[in-house]
Formats: structure tokens, C-alpha cells, sequence
């Protein structure tokens, strides 16, 4: 791999943060350094997009034939330069929180929006990418690309003069810092709320590597002396913490506790501040942009450029999956009282959020004979990467080693990989790998960035891609490596699909490589698409080996895995058409003079998409950081649009035989030639129909699901 994939490469005299190209020197990148330095690369960056526009003015004038490489180049390494940087700020502020680098985050925001909207309104830039396209002899890759390009400069607001185009800058300064500080506020809200826990009854239920985590919270808040057995144990809100303890405590009295502020958080309720104003002027600001842009809502200036073609298309798959899960969800919650009246609880008759997860473990238990749990000693995370890697090289030819060492690094858990070809040893691509919970500096959930694209530099050597791939599992516990829960597994899958699409690109043009030029709401499939090898057998059981003794998982739990598969899959489908309905009715239909909130608008929809009724302090939207931190307004439908492509691509395989070795490999070397090589190069229908021979169709989900037999 040449080494500016691989290694830093900043001058000596350069500060890390300019460094440009490369991978970051983390350690040397400091909140100082933001404010310094990002003021001094906008300062260049206008110096050159000011030379370019003039040098490309006169072309226009002249009248002078227009050339890829003098208009296209230029303003992609141009554009890079500011990735990169702002970019490294960025994942530092997500992986290595702290109130100086906010702090220092937060003043440079401003000049990056507004930099990006400089460039992005530039009439020459603009007249100039219509010219190029108009002028022909370009192929499909670099009409595709200037499709976009164009449209993002209309949504940018090319086109508004004026007012008009002052208030719209103002308000896309707004939208990203109240963007920053409500994804700040839900992290300050998490981190806030710690319960102590002393009596041994209070942990009662508790599997030893829960104990074992909070014991570890309480060390390190400083309870020397915690231990498993004895205590204290620190219980929190970060998922690790929160998850495992809905579902195994008796406690139900901290049970409710717990789940009470969990949804409550960000929303005034306690620390870290109240969301609930922010999402209101964040709904409002992103009506008025759509306003001047010419759209009648954000909705539909968000579906401008996705793969659906329009707001009611997304209604029509919502209500189709909602009218498959609500009375599957129904009857599941039934089948959990019943478990609840078997066992003699008192809360049987009337269950509450906060019992859900508990009665579905003990009911998973009684069903499949599956505890949960109990199969964290087969999926130690050294084992796991093993068995991921294995899938890749059998289905795409791929080799990927350990290269710790090799990269600069911003915590001492972060591993460095390298992607070589299986065939010739070429190298693809590298990547991080951050894999734990670090509740205090690392926001939750899981995610996949860019650090380098592929792209030529100016120098003309290639320059392959590495990604940064973010989970929040279980962190290694005295002598024990990480285990990880069975979600946890899917996760880590889910993450390194997107990673996958990264850096398996062969388009040598970064404006379309890897997820880049991807329709938002086709960039899932393959991430989701890898979450489906998690039950293939020949995966599963090539990699879950207990971590102690080295013996494989026994094939009747893996019976039990496969079984409980689809097992309260009426609840999850509910739970995810809550979620992207909410998202979407609140970008086209909610309005301040509407005379109610985004909450109230949320809990009408609720009547339909939930069993089971918010309580009063519920808040959830205060934490939905997908659509007010994220970039998944009116987008949240994805997840479930995306999954209809990765369940018939995992089709593709079924159908020539989980266990048939030559077609698999076949079939995987194609997958990888078509969905994860060609990138944004194409639209995502023909992509998928050049992988599978036909257009998409939803049997598979349908079929894996479990909903129809269900229903």
C-alpha cells in the first residue's frame, strides 16, 4: 500500500492538522490546533477557490472547451483538503470528547458551513458544471457525478440571490451548530445519570460479566475496592450498561428507574440540558430551506436525491410493514404476560416498557432453551474478527491482517487493519477498528468514516482507502476479552458492510467512490446484507469458539440461534416503522402553527405504530440523534428500504446453497464486483440488477421476517 494510505505525511515544519493527505497524526492533533489552524486552511482555500473561479470564468468567456481535469480535479482536491481536516476534528470530537475540543469545535463550525456554502453558491462554479455536461463526451460515471453535483449546489442554494440567499446561509449556520449541540446534550445527558448500586440484592438476576462491567464503572468512578462479587456496582445509561440490565434484573423497581431516564433524557428532566426546544427550531429552520429552495416541505427536499421516488412510495412500504407487525407485536406482548402470569408476577396483568425486555429473555429461555447471555463465552471479539475475516476472504477474495503499530492511533484500544487482494496480495484498503463502550468521551451507537478515499492525488499516485469503523460493545473485563452478545456480533457485521463499500470501490473518480454519490437510502444494503451471515452456518460456527476452553459452539445452540431468529420480530419491525414514520411525518407535516408539538405529532402516530403507550416523561425524539444529529432526516425509512435490497442479495446466495463452496464464492466474487466495486458510479437499481440479473423484489424480507406466517 503506498504510504499515504498508510502513514502520516505532514512536512516537518506543518502543523498534524494541515497535514492534507495520509492518515492523521491524532496525537499530535490538539484543540489549540482547531482553533489555529482550521481558520488558516479556510483562508487558503478561499485564496484558491478565487483563482479557480477566475481561471474558469475566463474559459467561459473565451468560450473555450471545457476538460474533466481543469474543472473537476481541481475542485475535488480542493474539496479534500477541507474533508480531511474538518474531518479528523470531526471523529475526534466523536471518539475523544472532551470539553476543550467541543469547545474548539464549536467555534470553527461556522466558518466551515459558511465555506461550504461559499463554495457551493459559486454562479461560476455552477455555470461551469452545466457547460461541462451540456459539452458531452463524458461517460456515465462522470454524468452521474455531475447529476449530483449540480443538484447539491441547487439545495445549497445556487440559485437564491439576495435575502433570500443570506437568510438561507444563516440558517444552514444554525442547523449544524443546534445539529452539534443536541448530539452534545444527549452524550452529557447519558454520561450524567450513574446509579450506585451496594446491597447484592439490588444486582439480583445479573449475569457474572454484567457484575463484573459494573464493578469496572465503579472502579473507575472511584470505588476502589468494587468487585463482582461483593460491589459496589455503577449502573448507567450508555448501552452496554443499559441494555443487559433491562433484560436480566428482578430488580424491577430499578428496572423502571433505569428505563424512566433513559427516555427521558436531553429533555430537561435531568443534566444535560433540554433537547426539546432545539428539535423544534431545527423542524422549523429545515421548512423554511425547503421554503426557498422550492419544496413544499424537508421531506421532499430530502427524497430529491435518495432512491425513493416520492414521500407517499416511503408511506406505502411503512404501511405495509406496519400492517404485517402491529398485531404480531400485539400477540407477542400477549405471549409475554402469559409468560409473566406463569411465573406468578404481579405485573402480568398490565406490563410496562420496562418489563418487556425481562419477559422476553425469560420467554426466549423457556421457547428455544437460548440464554442470551450464556453465549458471550463463544463470541470473544479476537475470535469474532477471526471469522469476519475468514467470510470475507471466502466470499470477495480478500486477505485482511492485523497491522497494530503500523498507523497512528487516538486510544490505546484502537486496532489498525490492512485489505490486501487474496488473489495477488494487491493492497485495497486499510482500517481502524474502535471497538468499546467509553462512556464519558465516545458517543454511543455504532458507525462507519471515511478517513482516506481512493482517489489519485495531484502527484498522480494512488491514494486507497481506509476507514474508521466505530462500535460501543462490551469492553474486556479483568483477564476476559471482550465477549460480546449475539447483537453485539450483528453489529460488528453491520459496521464492517459499510467499511466493505468503502474500500472494496474500484472508481477511481472519489466523488463516486465507495458510499460517496450513493443514495442515502440505498447505502444500507451492504451493511445489512453482512448482518444475514451472522446465521449462515458455516460462519457462525468457523468463529464461535469459547474463549477458555476453545470449544466450537455446540451445533444445538446454534439450532436455538436460528430458531429464535425472528423471535419478537413484530415488535422490531413496529419499532422501526415508529421511528422512520415519526421522522418522516415530522419533516412534511408538522409546522410551529400547527398548534401542537413534534411530541404530540409523535404520539398521535404512536396510537398505531406501538403496543404499548409512551409513558407521560417519554422523550424520545430529545434523543434521536439519527434525524436531529445524524444525517437521516426524513431518511430515517432506510433502515427498511435498504433492507428489502439486502435480504434478496442474501437471496442470491440461498438459492445456489448456503453450503455449495464454488457457487458461494461465485456469487460473493460478483457481489463484490457490482454492489461493492461500483460504488456511486451508477444508480442503485442498476447496480443491484447488474448483482442479481433483475430488479429487487421483498419476498426474501418478507420471508426471513417471519411476519406473514405471523400474521
Amino acid at each position: 500500500m503506498p504510504d499515504a494510505a498508510v502513514a502520516p505525511s505532514p512536512q516537518a515544519a506543518q502543523p498534524a492538522l494541515l497535514a492534507g493527505s495520509g492518515l492523521p497524526d491524532f496525537a499530535a492533533i490538539s484543540p489549540e490546533q482547531v482553533r489555529q489552524h482550521i481558520p488558516e486552511l479556510l483562508e487558503s482555500l478561499e485564496a484558491e477557490l478565487i483563482a479557480l473561479e477566475a481561471q474558469l470564468q475566463h474559459t467561459l468567456d473565451s468560450e473555450e472547451p471545457l476538460a474533466w481535469d481543469t474543472v473537476m480535479d481541481p475542485l475535488q482536491r480542493l474539496e479534500e483538503r477541507l474533508r480531511w481536516s474538518w474531518g479528523v476534528v470531526s471523529h475526534l470530537n466523536g471518539v475523544c470528547n472532551s470539553p476543550e475540543l467541543r469547545e474548539a469545535h464549536a467555534s470553527q463550525q461556522a466558518a466551515v458551513v459558511a465555506f461550504g456554502n461559499r463554495s457551493g453558491q459559486s454562479r461560476v462554479l455552477y455555470q461551469v458544471l452545466r457547460r461541462l455536461q451540456k459539452q458531452g463526451g463524458l461517460d456515465g460515471t462522470q454524468q452521474r457525478i455531475l447529476t449530483a453535483e449540480l443538484r447539491a449546489m441547487e439545495l445549497r442554494g445556487v440559485g437564491l440571490e439576495g435575502e433570500k440567499q443570506e437568510a438561507f446561509n444563516a440558517a444552514s449556520q444554525e442547523l449544524a451548530e443546534l445539529s452539534t449541540r443536541f448530539g452534545n446534550q444527549v452524550l452529557d445527558a447519558t454520561n450524567a445519570w450513574t446509579l450506585l448500586l451496594r446491597d447484592p440484592a439490588d444486582v439480583a438476576g445479573l449475569p457474572e460479566s454484567m457484575r463484573q462491567l459494573l464493578a469496572e464503572a465503579a472502579r473507575q468512578a472511584g470505588e476502589e475496592e468494587a468487585s463482582a462479587e461483593a460491589g459496589p456496582w455503577l449502573l448507567g445509561l450508555d448501552f452496554p450498561r443499559y441494555g443487559p440490565f433491562l433484560q436480566y434484573s428482578e430488580r424491577r423497581d430499578l428496572r423502571e428507574r433505569l428505563y424512566r431516564a433513559f427516555v427521558s433524557r436531553a429533555s430537561g428532566a435531568g443534566e444535560g440540558g433540554d433537547n426539546g426546544p432545539l428539535i423544534e427550531r431545527i423542524l422549523t429552520l429545515r421548512q423554511e430551506q425547503a421554503a426557498r429552495l422550492g419544496y413544499s416541505h424537508w421531506a421532499a427536499l430530502s427524497l430529491a436525491s435518495k432512491m425513493a421516488e416520492s414521500e407517499q412510495q416511503v408511506e406505502t412500504l411503512l404501511e405495509e410493514l406496519r400492517a404485517a407487525a402491529h398485531p404480531a407485536a400485539q400477540r407477542e406482548l400477549q405471549e409475554l404476560r402469559d409468560c409473566a402470569a406463569a411465573a406468578g408476577a404481579p405485573e402480568a396483568a398490565e406490563l410496562q416498557p420496562w418489563d418487556v425486555s425481562f419477559w422476553a429473555e425469560r420467554l426466549r429461555r423457556q421457547r428455544f432453551g437460548l440464554d442470551s447471555e450464556a453465549l458471550r463465552p463463544w463470541f470473544p471479539l479476537p475470535r469474532v474478527l477471526d471469522g469476519l475475516f475468514a467470510l470475507c476472504d471466502r466470499l470477495f477474495g480478500v486477505r485482511i491482517e492485523a497491522a497494530d503499530g503500523e498507523a497512528p492511533i487516538w486510544h490505546r484500544d484502537v486496532r489498525f487493519f490492512r485489505v490486501c487482494d487474496g488473489s495477488d496480495g494487491r493492497p485495497l484498503a486499510a482500517f481502524y477498528l474502535d471497538p468499546y463502550s467509553r462512556p464519558g468521551s465516545k458517543r454511543g451507537g455504532a458507525w462507519m468514516d471515511e478517513c482516506l478515499v481512493r482517489h489519485r492525488a495531484a502527484d498522480g499516485n494512488p491514494v486507497l482507502p481506509v476507514a474508521y469503523l466505530i462500535c460501543n460493545q462490551s469492553p474486556p473485563v479483568g483477564e476476559s476479552p471482550s465477549l460480546m452478545t449475539f447483537q453485539e456480533v450483528e453489529t460488528l457485521f453491520h459496521e464492517f458492510g459499510h467499511g466493505l463499500h468503502h474500500m472494496l470501490t474500484t472508481v477511481e473518480r472519489p466523488q463516486a467512490a465507495g458510499i460517496n454519490n450513493v443514495e442515502w437510502d440505498a447505502v444500507e444494503l451492504p451493511s445489512q446484507f453482512m448482518e444475514n451471515w451472522c446465521y449462515d452456518r458455516a460462519t457462525l460456527l468457523g468463529m464461535a469458539r469459547h474463549w477458555q476452553s476453545g470449544e466450537p459452539l455446540p451445533e444445538h445452540e446454534f439450532a436455538k440461534l436460528l430458531a429464535a431468529r425472528t423471535f419478537m420480530a413484530g415488535a422490531a419491525t413496529l419499532r422501526q416503522v415508529h421511528f422512520a414514520l415519526t421522522d418522516l411525518r415530522l419533516h412534511s407535516q408538522w409546522r410551529p402553527e400547527l398548534g401542537i408539538t413534534p411530541e404530540q405529532l409523535r404520539r398521535q402516530i404512536a396510537r398505531t405504530t406501538t403496543v404499548l403507550d409512551p409513558l407521560p416523561e417519554d422523550a424520545m425524539l430529545c434523543s434521536f440523534s439519527h434525524i436531529f444529529a445524524g444525517g437521516y432526516s426524513a431518511g430515517y425509512y432506510s433502515y427498511k428500504w435498504a433492507e428489502v435490497l439486502s435480504a434478496d442479495a442474501f437471496g442470491a446466495f440461498e438459492e445456489v446453497g448456503l453450503e455449495n463452496e464454488e457457487a458461494i464464492r461465485a456469487t460473493g466474487r460478483r457481489f463484490r464486483d457490482t454492489v461493492l466495486s461500483e460504488g456511486g458510479s451508477r444508480h442503485p437499481t442498476e447496480v443491484f440488477t447488474s448483482f442479481r440479473g433483475r430488479a429487487p423484489s421483498s419476498e426474501a424480507l418478507i420471508r426471513h421476517s417471519g411476519l406473514v406466517a405471523a400474521s
